[in-house]
């Protein structure tokens, strides 16, 4: 029986993927031009799932395969998911420590600057309502917050994230598993980022440089696209991934909600600081794997790195 061409296989997927994925994203803009919240959370939330519905049609539609038993979907618990779950949150700790000392901004405690923030985007009517009602809270907001992000990163987060996971670091692991670690993870990454550019545009992420937004956004997943890869070797399992990935949406904006100034391009976990937090946490990644880890996977193909 003739083999299955992969190739072919991988320009299915991603022929499939961005035409649903911009088809959707143009037809909400055409419909939804002033973007009013509840309808872009909608959209946005349908988004994250196309790339599982490409991967069912690809696997299930035109290759007659199951894709929930060949593309590593499976729980089988090890202590790798702490790296996935609590792990991610202390990535965005670190993230705002960078923060506090980037140039232009500063630590604000009190939440103040997240307040400031609300205020110009919103009201200062928004503002104020939401800061009585965390003043009206019977623990810190800062609890309550980091308390639900561990609860939505690993239940509706993660859920969210599975529609994306079981893509990048599910379909596409298989299709690059005889590259090495830095190449797979590169390419995944560049493939993740331009999936992204619809939403970018329409200010997601980055609402002050949308254009430039794009680029950052490549950029970050790029940088993200590593780290993730590891999480779901380690784990031996998509839904790893997709727990890591619920966890950063839930976390992500945490370095926003203690600081003061910047911009788009110059706070957060999206902006610059961003990038440098993720860059030592891959430089602490390489180092653990290849000096501490007794079966190191960044400096090995794929397939080794799963065996």
């Amino acid at each position: 029986m003739e083999k299955p061409d992969k190739s072919k296989r991988l320009y299915w997927f991603l022929g499939i993927t961005f035409f649903l994925s911009f088809a959707l994203a143009g037809i909400y803009y055409l419909v939804f031009p002033e973007k009013d919240k509840l309808s872009y959370t909608l959209m946005a939330t349908l988004y994250m799932f196309i790339p599982l519905i490409s991967v069912v049609i690809v696997e299930r539609g035109i290759y007659k395969a199951n894709p929930f038993k060949t593309l590593a979907v499976n729980f089988k618990p090890n202590w790798w998911y702490l790296a996935a779950w609590p792990g991610m949150i202390v990535i965005a700790f670190i993230a705002l420590g960078v923060n506090i000392l980037w140039p232009g901004i500063s630590f604000t405690p009190d939440m103040s600057g997240f307040l400031e923030r609300i205020a110009e985007q919103s009201s200062p009517e928004q503002a104020e309502t939401m800061k009585a009602q965390m003043n009206s809270l019977p623990l810190p907001y800062f609890w309550i917050g980091l308390l639900q992000m561990f609860v939505a990163g690993i239940t509706i987060n993660a859920v969210a994230g599975f529609g994306e996971e079981i893509a990048w670091r599910g379909f596409l692991v298989r299709q690059y598993k005889n590259l090495k670690f830095a190449n797979a993870s590169l390419r995944i990454g560049i493939i993740w980022g331009i999936w992204h550019a619809p939403l970018i545009l329409m200010g997601h992420n980055y609402p002050q440089h949308p254009v430039i937004g794009v680029g950052m956004m490549v950029i970050w997943c790029i940088l993200l696209s590593p780290l993730f890869l590891f999480i779901r070797l380690k784990t031996h399992s998509v839904i790893g991934a997709a727990i890591f990935h619920g966890t950063l949406n839930a976390s992500a904006g945490l370095p926003l909600m203690y600081i003061a100034g910047g911009n788009d391009l110059t706070s957060g976990i999206t902006g610059f600081p961003g990038f440098v937090s993720l860059a030592l946490v891959i430089g602490i990644m390489v180092i653990y794997d290849l000096f501490i880890s007794k079966k190191p996977i960044t400096n090995c193909t794929i397939l080794e790195g799963i065996k």
